[in-house]
């Protein structure tokens, strides 16, 4: 069994050696070598290879004579291959001998075909390279001529089509490499010319804001070239009014015929052209670099740039300088600058897409509008000059105007101008102030001679005063009031002036013009005038002469306010009845002061009369009084004569206050005569004296009837009876009552209507009856050597006893 399957495997392993290729057969002798019968298996294989060796010999056989056939036919194919040979090399040296021009000329060819294409391949580079070599060059010229936009174009159109079309080249790297760079250079320097762009129209400004002021006041002129025509009428009219005696002749002080100062002086033609911002200004750095930095890519960088730029010279241009406010240069250069920032901030939003918006420029412009409202209220509070004031007026209503023109809102500033009214107002208060003080200081409180018709019409022009009598005079003749009432009428005539200066070009109504300068006017005479006329009159040193003149001249000033109201209606075109239009305050003014006048002249009078009463040395013990006056009451009566002759020696006419210096002179002499009675009375009664004699009282009695001549001879007409009597009539019943010793009667009829001694007060009585009784105490004492006197004195000392209850219980009756 054993012998069989060794048998079988030998026979499987020596067909895989046949159908095995030789590399392979290394596993399968390993087999049999692992095996324990490999000798059986060579002998198997040598028994193989046997048969094999057998089956080859009997092929060999078989095929032999084939074999040997085909060799004898080989030998005699010999022969003629090398006859063919001998003919084939003939024919190829023949062959090699004919083709060497053949390939000369094929190499020849090939050369110029390989030319060909070299030279067709430069020329299809070169086209793509030279638009990439004239772009650069180009770019090169353009950088140089600084032309940085159309550089940046050019750039970027070689770098997006050029360059890749042209190839990698090394020339092409290298311009790729510098492109960035060339970016970046261009960036610089259109961003350096727009700083110099910004530096110079921060210095510049103040040129172009005077450029375009100059614009605005011509366009104003020529928009007024119609209106100034029916001005210059009104003008006339006004003239004409002022000839016929209602206007003073002011045509230099006329505002409609006057030049302002302070304005720009322009003179022009219709043909003349005022070059504007942009003929000012080159804009193409900001409209360059705009455009170069959108290209970028940095449009925003650029715009947050300029506007931040641009903030910072604004706050530079609205920081006013410390000393603005001492001349209008300094003003209109603050001005000028401000309006050459806004122009050109205008025209960049004009001309620009985005650079600057509208929120922006108005963000700018409210700015703008705080901060110099602001400045102009700190500096022009520092202004005391009403000329400066008002030139600063008219430039901040140009420059309101110029920037209204840009389409700026102005509003604040005319509201600012109104503020400012206030204030111009104020300062010409107290610049006519001064002038009439100097009036006043300088009048000689006279009335006016007048020699000629000339300067009676010149007078009259000047101050509307009219009197049909007065005019029937011959020459010389005198105006009844001073120098002072045509010169004070005629500065209230300009301060009207002066405040329509000011109205004018504020875009008021003319009933707001009108209003405005009847406030300032009453202010004027209300204010400024009557606390003038009140310094003239309680200064120091104003005689009565003076004080009357006064009372004259305000008389003839109120009579006048009528004629400045039709003279405010007429400059302003108001009519006077307008509803709620404001009057003038003239007439309560001047009575004030005529008033005051008149006070001051009682209370002169009164100090006179108390300074002559100082000079009283009465001896309140005398035993008997003189029979005629003291000496100071002779000297008193005396200069109140005097001085009541001056009153009716006024000059008079037939207007209604002709009377009224009769009116003060009887007032004056009744208040001197009350004056007079209650100082007596009070030295009479005065506390330091202690007794008064019957012999002083007599003196004092004779003194009283002085002063009762002088108030019956009537220094002053116009009293009825003897109403100035009245005056005295307290002291009368009073020295009467004593001098009589009527005490029966006025202890009896007190109180009664018709009591002969009603003026008489019991205290007075009393106080006066009890220095009596002293007195006579005192006399008792010095003659008690005589019996028969002292028994009078006793009888008479106990009736003035009896009479000193009877006046206490009286007394007390009444306060009962």
């Amino acid at each position: 069994m054993a012998s069989a399957e060794t048998a079988a495997e030998h026979e499987r392993i020596l067909r895989e050696i046949e159908s095995t290729d030789t590399n392979c057969i290394g596993p399968t002798l390993r087999s049999v070598y692992d095996g324990q019968e490999h000798g059986l298996f060579m002998e198997k294989l040598e028994g193989r290879i046997r048969n094999h060796d057998r089956e080859i010999e009997k092929m060999c056989n078989h095929h032999f004579q084939g074999f040997v056939d085909s060799i004898t036919e080989l030998l005699k194919v010999r022969g003629e291959a090398q006859k063919l040979k001998g003919q084939v090399t003939e024919t190829n040296q023949n062959l090699q001998n004919d083709g060497k021009g053949l390939l000369t000329s094929m190499d020849e060819l090939r050369q110029c075909r390989l030319q060909q294409r070299n030279i067709a391949t430069t020329i299809d580079k070169l086209t793509h390279c030279l638009p990439v070599l004239e772009m650069y060059t180009k770019l090169q010229e353009q950088m140089r001529t600084k032309r940085y936009y159309p550089a940046l174009r050019t750039l970027e159109q070689l770098e997006e089509s050029c360059l890749p079309q042209a190839g990698s080249y090394r020339f092409c790297t290298i311009m790729a490499e510098n492109i960035p760079r060339l970016r970046t250079h261009i960036r610089d320097v259109s961003m350096s010319d727009l700083k110099d762009f910004l530096e110079s129209i921060r210095k510049h400004s103040d040129k172009i804001g005077e450029t375009a002021m100059k614009q605005a006041q011509v366009q104003i002129a020529r928009d007024n070239a119609v209106t100034s025509q029916q001005r210059s009428a009104s003008g006339r009219r006004i003239r004409k009014d002022a000839r016929s005696g209602t206007e003073v002749d002011r045509t230099e002080s006329n505002p409609f015929t006057e030049q302002d100062s302070g304005i720009l002086d322009v003179e022009y033609e219709e043909e003349d052209e005022i070059p504007g911002a942009q003929d000012l200004v080159d804009f193409s750095p900001v409209y360059r670099c705009l455009h170069i930095y959108t290209v970028l890519g940095a449009r925003d960088t650029f715009e947050n740039y300029y506007r931040k730029q641009r903030r910072k010279q604004a706050r530079l241009v609205l920081q006013p300088h410390s000393n603005m406010h001492e001349t209008l240069e300094g003003y209109r250069r603050y001005f000028n600058q401000i309006v050459g920032f806004f122009v050109v901030e205008d025209h960049i939003l004009h001309t620009t897409q985005g650079l600057v918006n509208r929120a922006y420029v108005e963000e700018l412009w409210e700015l703008a509008l705080s901060k110099t409202i602001a400045a102009l209220r700190t500096h022009s509070s520092y202004c005391t000059d009403p000329d400066l004031i008002l030139d600063l007026k008219n430039l901040i209503v140009l420059f309101a105007d110029t920037l209204q023109g840009y389409g700026f809102p102005v509003n604040q500033l005319f509201d600012m101008l109104l503020e400012m009214r206030d204030q111009y107002g104020e300062i010409l208060l107290k610049k006519w102030n001064q002038s009439f003080r100097q009036i006043l200081d300088q009048d000689n409180y006279s009335p006016i001679p007048v020699t000629s018709p000339d300067e009676y019409q010149r007078i009259a022009g000047q101050f509307p005063f009219q009197d049909p009598e007065l005019d029937k005079m011959p020459f010389p003749k005198k105006l009844p009031f001073s120098e002072f009432v045509p010169k004070v009428y005629s500065q209230i005539k300009e301060f009207i002036y002066a405040c329509l200066k000011y109205s004018e070009d504020l875009h008021l109504s003319s009933t707001e013009i009108d209003d405005m300068i009847r406030k300032s006017t009453n202010l004027l005479l209300t204010r400024t005038l009557s606390h003038c006329l009140q310094y003239a009159i309680k200064k120091k040193n104003v005689g009565l002469a003076e004080l009357v003149q006064i009372i004259v001249n305000t008389t003839h000033l109120e009579q006048s306010c009528h004629y400045l109201e039709g003279f405010i209606s007429n400059i302003t075109n108001v009519p006077p009845d307008t509803i709620n239009a404001t009057k003038l305050y003239g007439t309560s003014t001047f009575k004030d002061a005529r008033h005051a006048a008149e006070e001051e002249i009682y209370t002169n009078l009164n100090q006179k009369i108390d300074q002559f009463l100082q000079l009283a040395d009465y001896d309140w013990t005398a035993v008997q009084g003189g029979g005629q006056a003291s000496d100071y009451l002779s000297d008193l009566i005396a200069f109140l004569c005097s001085t009541f002759a001056v009153f009716t020696h006024l000059p008079g006419n037939s207007i209604e206050h002709a009377t009224l210096p009769g009116k003060v002179a009887q007032t004056a002499c009744m208040s001197a005569c009350k004056h007079l009675s209650t100082s007596l009375l009070q030295l009479l009664l005065e506390a330091d004296v202690r007794q008064v004699s019957m012999g002083a009282l007599q003196q004092f009695n004779v003194d009283v009837k002085e002063c009762e001549r002088f108030a019956r001879a009537g220094p002053v007409p116009g009293f009825q009876g003897d109403t100035l009597l009245l005056a005295f009539i307290d002291l009368r019943q009073l020295l009467d009552l004593f001098t009589q010793w009527d005490w029966s009667t006025y202890l009896a009829d007190y109180g009664r209507p018709t009591c002969k001694y009603l003026r008489v007060n019991p205290h007075t009585a009393l106080a006066l009856l009890e220095k009596i009784s002293r007195s006579m105490r005192d006399t008792s004492r010095k003659n008690n050597m005589f019996a028969q006197f002292r028994k009078n004195e006793r009888d008479k000392q106990k009736l003035i006893d009896t009479v000193v209850k009877q006046l206490k219980n009286l007394i007390a009756t009444n306060q009962a």
